[in-house]
């Protein structure tokens, strides 16, 4: 036995001590600050050990681990930066077990895990170098969640974390804050408690100098306040990048050394010979581009998409003319024409305040809205900007239909939903239609979230809401497009939402160092090349209620979000009065193929008394009327259906359920027993009263069996109520039970006395019933 490992025996098993050498390299190394009133603290050096890097980041109770591993090996035949970031919710985080009884494992991330993934994507992947094509993935799973601070913020510090000791080509470290609002005073790092009181809900990435993305949802926000919110976050993220840098300094980074590939002869002079072909290419492209994209006005993506498939022609051409082989021909063409006409695309924005469709820097396409498309659906609009198209559909349903949500911040419901479909013929592209990707998901969240501020509230609209809208043609921010159709389908169908909502996407255009840049309002296809920016905005006539900003820089001045936000509001009303020109205001009546809901409240102790035994009533007067009918906790009460009439027989049977009763009040009710004292009478679904048998008549009855029938239906007052809680009622002194007395009374003459058709001899039962002219047990005495 050695000194390196020693084994010690112990009921038949083995506890191995590691050699010294591994056991410190699993010394965990921890740093710690204080960041806006709660500790941060980085972990690293002990978990995931087989990452290229891995931390874990808690703040409060809420921790997250992060890893990073990039591949050994380029990708070939791809145009893009392979970057993936995983986001996953693990029940575990919360103490909480999946509901559905079979499936109990974690299933296909929720729609809140996406977003949270691409919030953390979009935040890192501008200082990524573009022209890397080595696979990156950053897996980001959250091990505890406190249910204060929620794990989105801390996911982000911990993706900037881990990618900062990674010893990977990335310009960090950023961090990123939440920035809440109450009574006017700006919140830090909101609890989930202070973000359901705040009217503002906004995210900053970046540093303390540049901001690099922004995911915002306002109550009508003025530009002046949200521009100063993004400031006051944007101060509060140097304490959190001072923690990974202090952090970077005391671990040794180990910088990814560079793969050396094997080079033969032959292969060295192919490179030389492709080196020639590109410079070729170049000095082709640099001359000619300008030409053929701007000899003319291209008004529409077709016919710019003509122009850059002529610039292609051309090039193959006069390669094809040097003698240049149709592989490396291809390889120029793919490489170089699309980077360089979107450079040339920038260049005339900048230097000559030209953009390729002739309109000025800050001009909107034409715009066109439209509502009520389709027949029989409760509501819809129709918007166009340019060529990009979107048709929403708004679907009225009960309130029982509303959206089931859990997750790591518990079960909860959602009321108001937008889906957001994106179809390849949008694009004029054939490819097969896959399930919901990512791009989808956010895309309909910011559209979502862009009109909840100005959705009414359950009381003031109790159905539940689905918005769908279809991409029919996509030219630059369908999701902006699709807010405003969702705002046009909303009033369309009668939901009082409070004020029109619209989107602008505004971008930029920019050089390497930012020394030149441009605001560009309502960019499209040719505009989103790299130095440029996403920055989308919605929001009513008076204030914001919603942001998302991507960008393809490695930051933003203030100044360029100053200008940004400033210059969408005109934009933003202008796309508002077009729509309003459509419809300006929701309509007064719903679709008539909508169902109706009527809501009203009930005191929350009586609840049972309409829901009964076992759903014994509520089910009931469900199956009788075909309604649904959903009760809150508070007593609210809604019963929703699309037959009038059998809303309204629904609402009466709860109603009466529920009623106080009081004496002099006339019911139309129903004899359901007979007793030899009395009758009792079924006032309403739940609650009888009984008529002794001397107030059945305005004469003496012997028995209510011979005067009455079970299921027969009389008109009675209640006389009183006892302290039991008891009703007593009466037939006598009402005129609707004069017919009933008459027959009966004309039968008693017809026999002798008042009993039931057979002469009364006091025997068998007629000395029940018997006339007046005994002693009230048989027509004559023994």
């Amino acid at each position: 036995m050695t000194g390196e490992q020693i084994v010690l025996w112990l009921n038949h098993s083995s506890v191995v001590c590691w050699p010294s050498a591994i056991k410190k390299s699993m010394n965990e190394q921890a740093f710690t600050a204080e960041w806006l009133g709660r500790p941060l603290t980085i972990k690293t050096g002990k978990l995931a050990r087989q990452a290229d890097a891995a931390v874990t980041v808690q703040y409060g109770d809420t921790s997250v681990l992060a890893t990073v591993v990039q591949s050994k090996e380029e990708r070939e035949g791809i145009d893009f930066f392979p970057l993936m970031v995983e986001f996953e919710e693990k029940l575990y985080a919360a103490g909480i077990i999946k509901g559905s009884r079979w499936i109990k494992r974690e299933g296909r991330p929720s729609e809140e895990a996406v977003l949270t993934g691409r919030m953390i994507d979009r935040s890192i992947r501008p200082l990524f170098a573009s022209d890397s094509k080595k696979d990156i993935q950053i897996t980001i799973t959250v091990l505890s969640a406190d249910g204060k601070n929620d794990y989105d913020i801390v996911s982000l510090i911990a993706a900037s974390a881990v990618l900062s000791i990674a010893g990977l080509n990335w310009r960090g470290p950023i961090a990123g804050v939440r920035v809440g609002r109450i009574e006017g005073k700006y919140i830090f790092n909101p609890t989930y408690e202070e973000r359901e009181i705040s009217d503002l809900d906004l995210i900053v990435a970046g540093t303390a100098k540049k901001v690099i993305m922004i995911e915002a949802e306002g109550k009508e926000i003025i530009e002046a306040d949200m521009l100063d919110a993004i400031a006051a976050g944007q101060k509060n993220l140097q304490d959190a990048i001072d923690l990974i840098e202090k952090m970077q300094k005391n671990i040794a980074v180990k910088e990814k050394p560079a793969v050396k590939k094997l080079v033969s002869k032959e292969e060295a002079a192919a490179a030389e010979e492709m080196g020639k072909t590109f410079g070729l290419a170049k000095a082709w492209l640099d001359k000619n581009i300008p030409i053929i994209l701007f000899d003319k006005t291209h008004y529409t993506k077709g016919e710019r998409k003509s122009a850059v498939a002529a610039i292609k022609e051309g090039l193959d051409q006069y390669l094809f003319d040097q003698n240049i082989s149709k592989d490396k021909r291809a390889a120029a063409i793919g490489h170089l024409v699309e980077e360089m006409v979107e450079a040339e695309v920038t260049r005339a924005i900048l230097k000559d305040k030209k953009r390729v469709d002739g309109r000025k820097l800050d001009e909107i396409r034409p715009l066109l809205a439209e509502v009520s498309m389709l027949p029989r659906i409760h509501g819809s609009g129709l918007f166009n900007r340019g060529e990009t198209q979107v048709l929403s559909i708004v679907t009225l349903g009960a309130p029982g239909m509303e959206q089931s949500l859990e997750g790591l911040e518990g079960v909860g419901t959602k009321r108001y939903m937008h889906h957001y479909n994106f179809a390849p013929f949008s694009v004029g592209e054939a490819r097969p239609v896959r399930s919901l990707g990512r791009r989808e998901i956010g895309h309909g969240a910011l559209a979502e979230k862009a009109l909840v501020p100005v959705l009414p509230t359950k009381e003031e609209f109790p159905y539940t809401v689905r918005v769908v809208s279809e991409t029919l043609g996509s030219n630059g921010s369908s999701s902006m497009a699709a807010t405003c159709g969702s705002s046009l389908a909303l009033m369309d169908a009668g939901v009082p939402i409070k004020k029109t909502v619209a989107g602008i996407a505004m971008g930029l255009a920019s050089n390497e160092d930012m020394s030149e840049w441009e605001i560009l309002t309502d960019i499209q296809d040719l505009e989103d090349g790299q130095g440029g920016m996403d920055f989308k905005i919605t929001g009513t006539a008076d204030g914001i209620t919603a942001i998302q900003l991507d960008t393809k820089t490695y930051g933003l001045t203030e100044e360029i979000v100053k200008k940004t936000i400033n210059q969408s509001k005109k934009a933003r009303l202008q796309v508002i009065e077009a729509m309003n020109k459509a419809i300006d205001k929701p309509r007064a009546d719903l679709s008539p193929y909508a169902p109706r809901i009527t809501s009203f409240h009930i005191e929350p102790d009586r609840i049972r008394e309409v829901i009964g035994t076992g759903g014994k009533v509520i089910n009931e007067i469900i199956a009788a009327t075909g309604v649904s009918i959903d009760i809150d906790d508070d007593g609210l009460v809604m019963v929703c259906g699309n037959d009038a009439a059998k809303c309204q027989e629904a609402v009466d049977w709860i109603k009466n359920i529920i009623r106080d009763f009081e004496p002099g009040e006339v019911f139309k009710g129903k004899v359901v027993r007979l007793m030899d004292f009395g009758a009792f009478i079924q006032l309403t679904p739940n609650k009888d009263g009984m008529a002794h048998v001397s107030e059945l008549a305005p004469y003496r009855i012997g028995k209510p069996a011979d005067f009455l029938d079970i299921g027969d239906e009389v008109t009675v007052q209640i006389i009183e109520i006892d302290d039991m809680g008891r009703i007593n009622l009466t037939l006598k002194g009402l005129k609707e039970n004069e017919d009933l007395w008459k027959d009966e009374k004309g039968k008693q003459d017809m026999n002798g006395g008042f009993g039931n058709g057979r002469p009364s001899f006091g025997v068998g039962r007629g000395n029940d019933r018997g006339g007046r002219n005994g002693n009230g047990r048989g027509g004559f005495r023994r």
